[in-house]
């Protein structure tokens, strides 16, 4: 019985680390991740869907929902002007199916 609740603990640690709550702050001090914006899906770390539900933005796979305040959010995110000063490249497209890493060395940024 003690290892089911380790086992049901463990697993909802890993689900809760990969959820994908974003918060846009508005300080380049204050966020966990640099972001860039790319004008080609194809320069992009990852491919981001903005999900309408935050229930629909889970795992680690490019779905993220935007949060108004910091402290529901899983990761805070600073939009930086050059791609340079930038730890993550993204592009948003209009499909959830497309959504996913290009570039999975990254991936890390994200959990």
């Amino acid at each position: 019985m003690k290892n089911f609740f380790f086992v049901i603990a463990f697993v909802s640690l890993i689900i809760n680390a990969s959820a994908q709550k974003i918060f846009s702050a508005d300080s380049r001090y204050d966020p966990d991740i640099k972001i860039f914006v790319v004008d080609s899906r194809y320069d992009a770390d990852l491919l981001v869907y903005k999900c309408d539900s935050r229930y629909d933005a889970s795992g680690n796979k490019g779905l993220w929902y935007f949060v108004d305040s910091r402290y529901d959010a899983d990761k805070k995110i600073f939009f930086v002007d050059s791609r340079y000063d930038a730890d993550l490249l993204i592009y948003f497209i209009d499909s959830r199916y497309d959504a996913g890493w290009r570039n999975t060395a990254k991936q890390h940024l994200l959990y």
